[in-house]
């Protein structure tokens, strides 16, 4: 009797180890898929970097104006969404005029050795001039002459000390019947570190300002890049109601 009741307990006791050991197994199981998920996951998230390839497109009010543009264009996460907002950041690569996509990643992460991004912004209109029109009332006044050739068929001149603008220069290019092309550029090391050391603003829509950053490299095609943002920004705006 004693032996039978022994047997049918380590039956019993094999029975229930065998079931947790099965348990556990499936449990370690699960745990592995949902870490190779999120690992999957994670690391696709580092590799974006803050990037999207989402194309999905958003409306963006500004004012009086819509700006109509996809998810992969706008900069930063938070202002990937429809609604009013105070400004907004977009990033396109040069000449192609397009966002993040896999095939463009190495351009947006700056892997290579050549630099073909520029940074846009929108927001509402402050100053009266854009950059052009304050070059005859203001620019003129602070700049030392004479300046040096630069490329594009450009002058370059630097400011004066009582100017405020350290370390920058300003760049003008000649628009027969129209004002300048004007620009203000980074100069000496902190040039070197940017991605983007001039930037020129326009106004656009109704009552905005687009301010545009973009390689120094560029200014060589300074016409071209001026013509390719103009209609980029009458591309995806639309103003008035």
């Amino acid at each position: 009797m004693k032996q039978a009741a022994l047997a049918n307990e380590l039956t019993v006791v094999d029975s229930t180890l065998m079931k947790r050991v099965l348990y556990g197994f499936a449990a370690l199981a699960l745990l592995s898929v949902a870490i190779s998920l999120a690992g999957k996951w994670f690391g696709h998230s580092i590799a974006m970097a803050g990037y999207t390839d989402d194309a999905t497109v958003h409306q963006v009010v500004i004012g009086n104006n819509v700006i109509t543009v996809p998810a992969n264009a706008i900069r930063f996460a938070q202002a990937r969404r429809d609604g009013i907002a105070s400004r907004l950041d977009l990033y396109l690569r040069y000449p192609q005029m397009d966002g993040y996509s896999e095939p463009a990643r190495n351009d947006f992460n700056h892997t290579g050795t050549v630099k073909n991004v520029v940074f846009l912004s929108f927001e509402q209109q402050m100053m009266s001039r854009d950059m052009s029109g304050r070059f005859t009332p203001i620019y003129s006044a602070l700049i030392t002459r004479p300046g040096i050739a630069g490329p594009g068929g450009t002058m370059i001149y630097g400011f004066n000390e009582k100017s405020g603008y350290l370390n920058e220069v300003l760049v003008v290019g000649n628009r027969p019947g129209k004002e300048p092309f004007v620009a203000r550029c980074l100069s000496g090391p902190s040039a070197e570190q940017s991605l983007a050391p001039c930037e020129r603003d326009i106004q656009v829509g109704d009552e905005l300002s687009l301010t545009y950053r973009f390689p120094r490299e560029f200014l060589g095609d300074w016409q071209a890049l001026d013509a390719a943002i103009a209609t980029e920004a009458g591309r995806v705006l639309k103003a008035g109601g």
